[in-house]
C-alpha cells in the first residue's frame, strides 16, 4: 500500500511540475518582450502627451507629439548614456528632455548653443549680440530661428528675463514657445547635451483626432 501511494504521488507531482516549467519558460518570455519594448521606445522613437501649454501656439495641451531618439545619438538603453554621437541639436529644434531640476520630461525649443552669447529681454532672444528676428502677424508674433519661423506668445511682458551669458561647452539653453508661461532654461539654467532625449517629429493627435503638423 505504501509503495502505491508513492507512485501515485510522483505521477500526481510530474504534471505539476511541468506546469510550473511552462509558466516559468512563458514569465520569461513576456519578460524578454517587455524589456525589448522598453529598449525600443528608449532608443528608436517614442510619443508623449503634452502636459502644459508652454509650447502654444505650436503645441497645445492634451497634443501627442512623435519624438526620433536617434536624431542625435545612439543611447544605451533604459541608461541613457550616449554610447554614438550621430547629429548635434540645433537653434530652432523642438526637443524633448530631461529637467535638470527633478528628471521629468520637458517639451521646449533649443535657443542657443555651445559658445553662444545668449540673452531674453521681453520675450525676445538675442543670440551673438543680435535680436532674432520678429514680426506680428496679424494673430501670432513670428520669431525666426536659423532654419526655423515659427509663433511664439509674449504675454504677461514675455516672462523671465536673461542677462546676456555664454553657453558653456555641450550645454544647450531651451525655451517655450508661450515665453510668458513657461518655466524654461532662464529660470533652470542650461542643460547637458544628454538630458536632450530626442527631436520631435510632429504633433500627430489633437482633441483626440489623427492630426499631422510637422516640426
Amino acid at each position: 500500500m505504501t509503495r502505491r501511494s508513492d507512485e501515485t504521488t510522483t505521477s500526481e507531482r510530474t504534471p505539476l511540475r511541468s506546469r510550473v516549467r511552462g509558466f516559468l519558460r512563458e514569465a520569461v518570455g513576456l519578460a524578454a518582450i517587455v524589456l525589448l519594448v522598453a529598449a525600443a521606445r528608449s532608443t528608436l522613437a517614442d510619443h508623449y502627451h503634452v502636459p502644459s501649454g508652454s509650447m502654444r501656439p505650436s503645441v497645445e495641451i492634451g497634443d501627442r507629439i512623435l519624438v526620433n531618439k536617434l536624431a542625435y545619438g545612439i543611447k544605451l538603453p533604459l541608461v541613457g548614456t550616449t554610447l554614438v554621437d550621430l547629429d548635434e541639436p540645433e537653434v530652432g529644434d523642438v526637443v524633448v528632455l530631461s529637467s535638470p531640476e527633478d528628471g521629468t520630461v520637458l517639451l521646449k525649443r533649443i535657443a542657443a548653443g555651445p559658445g553662444d552669447v545668449v540673452g531674453v529681454h521681453r520675450g525676445q532672444v538675442w543670440r551673438n549680440g543680435q535680436p532674432l528676428p520678429i514680426h506680428h502677424d496679424g494673430e501670432w508674433w513670428q520669431e525666426a530661428m536659423p532654419g526655423h519661423q515659427h509663433p511664439v506668445l509674449l504675454s504677461g511682458g514675455g516672462g523671465p528675463e536673461l542677462e546676456p551669458v555664454r553657453v558653456p561647452p555641450g550645454h544647450f539653453l531651451v525655451l517655450g514657445d508661450n515665453r510668458g508661461q513657461s518655466h524654461d532654461g532662464r529660470l533652470f539654467g542650461f542643460v547637458e547635451r544628454d538630458a536632450i532625449l530626442g527631436r520631435v517629429l510632429g504633433v500627430f493627435a489633437r482633441e483626440g483626432r489623427p492630426t499631422w503638423q510637422s516640426f
